[in-house]
Parts: C-alpha cells; sequence; structure tokens
C-alpha cells in the first residue's frame, strides 16, 4: 500500500495527514503523540477513528500540524485521518460518519465589529 493522505480543518487549526502500512506509530510534527498532546483526552481525540474501526496497530501515520490552538489541533488531526482511512476503504464512510468524524466543524470565531470592544459586546451605554 502506498502512502494516503488528507487534510482537515477546525478553527484555525490544519492538519495534514500521511497514512501507511505499519505498527500503529502516530507521529505529530516529528514528535510522538503522548509527547505533543500530553492530555490523554486529545491523545483519544486523535485516535477516535482508528479505534472505532479497530485499525489502530494496523496503520503508522505522520501529522503535520499548523495553528490554532491544542483542541482545534486534535480535531484537525481526528477529520484528517477519518478522510485518510475513507480514502483506503469507501466502506468504512458509513461507520465513520455515523461517529461524526467525516463532518467539518464550521464553526469558528466571529470577526469584530467597528464601534464595539468585541464581535457582539457593545461599549456602556450612558445616557446623558
Amino acid at each position: 500500500m502506498e502512502v494516503v493522505n488528507a487534510i482537515g480543518r477546525r478553527k484555525a487549526a490544519v492538519a495534514r495527514v500521511y497514512v501507511s502500512e505499519g505498527s500503529g506509530k502516530i507521529t505529530i510534527n516529528k514528535r510522538e503523540l503522548e509527547q505533543y498532546f500530553p492530555s490523554t483526552i486529545l491523545q483519544y481525540v486523535v485516535k477516535q477513528p482508528l479505534n472505532t474501526l479497530g485499525v489502530a496497530e494496523k496503520y503508522d501515520i505522520k501529522i503535520n500540524l499548523d495553528g490554532g490552538g491544542i483542541k482545534g489541533q486534535s480535531e484537525a488531526a481526528r477529520l484528517a485521518i477519518a478522510r485518510s482511512l475513507v480514502k483506503i476503504n469507501p466502506e468504512d464512510k458509513s461507520v465513520l460518519r455515523a461517529e461524526g468524524f467525516i463532518t467539518r466543524d464550521p464553526r469558528s470565531v466571529e470577526r469584530k465589529k467597528p464601534g464595539q470592544p468585541k464581535a457582539r459586546k457593545r461599549f456602556q451605554f450612558s445616557k446623558r
């Protein structure tokens, strides 16, 4: 099997994923998964599509992560891994879609408006 690549985005984070046959090693920005995401919750989020299909020990995954915070990066990686698994085996798409791993989360930060301190917050109103 040749290398399968996919891209995943969430908020400001972008994840480029390269999946190849291997022993289940996940490398993010040339570091181990456990080193890049010390939080076990974020490690779990990244591995969710693999665990759902039961192929965690079957593929080696190399991820380039850029932008955003740790939560956005982990979810971008999850989307990219799910997309690459669908490229490898299209029959898995319905299972991953049912879990919500194929859908790109469109929510992002709302822009700041002029004449306001933030996106929705207004300056204090003074009658006199």
